[in-house]
């Protein structure tokens, strides 16, 4: 795929439902500019936090200066960092005050592989295996990418950071379930995923390749 610029998600779609917009970022390209270049990757996994009804969202007990980015109304790119070492990249959603994102959860790697390989792990030739595993987990995309904490904030309308569009996915290619890793609102199915891609970070064993 051949970035471009003018093909980026418009502002007013990070305005709407939060699960409306998880379901449509499935299929649509993450894009960093590297130097002159871009690293870019199709999302396959994501997961909508809701912080009005979601125990489990950072914004459930009010704001914060950690969670201050996911108040400040949909189109920004909410960074934190979690376990000590790992960051995580989220699209804010809604109006200000809102308090929802969507977790960017797993990409397929589509343009400066050989760059996003570096970011990760620090060599340029690596396995079948570790392509596969090179973006499926929320850390790992944010390692890629080279997001961070600086990142926190980002306009995802300007040209550093952004999604490129593409044509929503029929629902039939669309798989729903819990989300990982989470100790409340354990039961709310907010985590969307392309059924079959072998980058998603889990997949049930009937979705798996043989």
């Amino acid at each position: 795929m051949k970035i471009s610029v003018h093909k980026k998600v418009s502002l007013k779609f990070y305005k709407r439902d939060v699960l409306l917009i998880a379901k449509e970022l499935l299929g649509k390209y993450l894009v960093r500019k590297a130097g002159k270049a871009f690293i870019a990757g199709k999302i396959v996994e994501v997961e909508a936090y809701d912080g009005t009804i979601d125990e489990a969202s950072h914004t459930y007990r009010g704001k914060t200066k950690r969670n201050q980015v996911m108040f400040e109304g949909g189109g920004k790119l909410y960074v934190y960092f979690t376990y000590g070492m790992h960051f995580c990249a989220n699209v804010v959603t809604g109006k200000m005050n809102d308090g929802k994102a969507i977790l960017i959860r797993a990409v397929e790697p589509t343009e400066g592989i050989q760059q996003m390989i570096i970011n990760r792990y620090g060599k340029e030739i690596i396995s079948e295996k570790e392509l596969i595993n090179l973006c499926n987990g929320p850390g790992k995309v944010c390692r890629a990418f080279n997001i961070n904490v600086n990142d926190n904030g980002t306009k995802l309308t300007g040209n550093d950071i952004f999604i490129v569009d593409s044509k929503n996915l029929k629902p039939a290619s669309i798989s729903t379930g819990k989300r990982i890793g989470i100790k409340k609102s354990v039961d709310l199915p907010w985590r969307y995923y392309i059924t079959g891609n072998k980058f998603v970070s889990r997949l049930p064993s009937s979705q798996r390749e043989k």
